[in-house]
């Protein structure tokens, strides 16, 4: 029984701790101002990059384009809200077409800024553990424990202290800074483009040469004379015989020498 009475002591001194420790933490949020500035720290530096090319192919939402340097780009979903302008008029990707010589230009701002937060706390001095902590009684009479910062300064009836010049009942405020750097960058496209020209119209009152081959003469057939109906191949033959009879004597001449 006695056991079972320490436990809920304990956890009812638990319970008012982390009550306490909830309310101080309320209590710090709403005593602790914080203001956030933002403010240009530089001069803005700008970029501008130009592409080129000519559209070779399109198909729906998508085209290609051939840039300068040769190589083939393929976009695809090109949305209608894409536009280039062409002699001032504003064409999306379902008006170009094949041929059109683009440009696009990309414009890159970078502006550099500097966010800078101020936390503030102001109250009186209670308890004070230099250099590490300070206990301060907040305007509405609660007490509240900080963690001093290294370095951390605090203004009291004008001058500046650190944590050793602080004493029990002084009227403090100290004060957080915290600067950010930034760079914040925004970017600008502009599409351009000119139409390919027209095919080059026919030239009037040109001359136009028409060149005629004469047709080549129809071959003429010869036909072999044909022999008179009164003419005879007999004489013909008794010519070749005679022949041959002499050319048989005069071999026969010519063994007999021989011999």
């Amino acid at each position: 029984m006695i056991a079972k009475l320490r436990t809920a002591r304990i956890v009812n001194k638990l319970l008012v701790t982390g009550a306490a420790l909830l309310a101080i933490a309320i209590t710090l949020q709403a005593q602790v101002q914080t203001t956030t500035s933002t403010a240009q720290s530089g001069a803005a530096t700008t970029q501008i990059k130009i592409d080129r090319g000519e559209i070779v192919y399109v198909s729906g939402n998508s085209v290609v384009i051939k840039t300068e340097d040769g190589a083939l780009h393929h976009f695809n979903n090109v949305p209608d809200s894409v536009t280039v302008t062409v002699d001032g008029k504003q064409l999306n990707i379902h008006q170009v077409q094949p041929g059109m010589k683009v440009e696009r230009q990309t414009i890159t701002t970078s502006t550099p800024r500097m966010i800078t937060t101020v936390k503030t706390v102001s109250g009186t001095v209670w308890q004070v553990m230099p250099p590490n902590s300070v206990i301060l009684t907040m305007e509405n009479g609660k007490n509240q424990q900080f963690t001093i910062p290294s370095g951390q300064k605090f203004t009291i009836d004008g001058q500046v202290v650190d944590a050793f010049g602080l004493k029990k009942g002084m009227k403090v405020s100290a004060q957080k800074v915290i600067e950010q750097p930034e760079v914040v960058t925004a970017q600008e496209i502009k599409r351009s483009g000119t139409m390919p020209p027209p095919p080059p119209a026919p030239q009037a009152d040109v001359p136009i040469l028409i060149v005629v081959v004469p047709a080549a003469p129809a071959p003429v057939e010869t036909a072999a004379a044909a022999l008179p109906k009164t003419g005879s191949s007999f004489p013909l033959l008794g010519f070749v015989g005679t022949l041959l009879l002499g050319l048989g004597l005069a071999l026969k001449g010519v063994r007999a020498l021989s011999r």
